[in-house]
């Protein structure tokens, strides 16, 4: 799991029919000081986390499948959590 902070969000006109009812994010991974630690990561979301949130991030493939309904998905990121400011 990684902190990280939404900074965009994705548009697809075609797209993996396992993203299907899910929201592509781009989200920035943080340090513990908030501060950028690497680079950004095309995420999963279905928590309606908006840009400028802090999430929690899962690249747990076993979590991700889980999470999609399927074992063929190329997703990698997920959003497993919108923290409190």
């Amino acid at each position: 799991m990684l902190r990280a902070r939404i900074v965009g969000t994705v548009t697809s006109t075609v797209k993996h029919p396992s993203f299907t009812g899910w929201r592509l994010l781009v989200a920035q991974p943080l340090n513990r000081d908030g501060r950028r630690d690497g680079h950004p990561l095309v995420v999963l979301d279905r928590l309606g986390a908006d840009v400028g949130s802090d999430v929690m991030i899962t690249s747990d493939g076993a979590s991700v499948r889980e999470m999609v309904g399927t074992n063929n998905t190329p997703a990698r990121w997920a959003v497993i959590g919108i923290l409190d400011q």
